[in-house]
């Protein structure tokens, strides 16, 4: 993996850190805002975590392991995606870290994806992928709050 061509994306949500770390680790507030996906995990470091779902009528089962949990701080995950045309071996394991700082009521939320092929990938992958998972969080965490 390379830490090269890292895609990243941030957001500024109008609630409280706990609120948008529900937000990521619920699996019911994570299907709101993942296009039905279901999510399973234990949250321990080390443990599997997997993402099911459809997507264009197509059905997915995405995969990783849970790396770091520092609850209202630091979420990261490998991820391999069914539907991203690679095999499944771990040169093709993205790194996804979310990163939240508190600032007052409000929190910044970060996303990091390592192991993109080109700068161009990172860039379109924060963009077209990021970018609207991270509204869809947004618009769930201050719903929650």
């Amino acid at each position: 993996m390379t830490d090269a061509f890292v895609a990243e994306a941030r957001i500024a949500i109008d609630a409280p850190a706990d609120a948008v770390w529900r937000a990521l680790t619920e699996p019911a507030l994570v299907e709101q805002y993942m296009h039905g996906t279901r999510m399973q995990t234990t949250w321990e470091v080390g443990s599997a975590i997997t993402w099911k779902g459809e997507w264009h009528g197509k059905a997915y089962e995405d995969k990783g392991t849970v790396l770091e949990v520092e609850p209202e701080k630091l979420l990261s995950t490998t991820h391999w995606s069914s539907m991203g045309g690679s095999e499944d071996k771990p040169e093709n394991y993205h790194t996804v870290t979310y990163e939240l700082t508190a600032r007052g009521r409000e929190t910044v939320l970060t996303v990091r994806q390592d192991n993109n092929a080109s700068r161009e990938e990172a860039d379109t992958m924060a963009k077209n992928n990021w970018s609207p998972v991270l509204e869809g969080i947004k618009a769930v965490a201050e719903s929650q709050a």
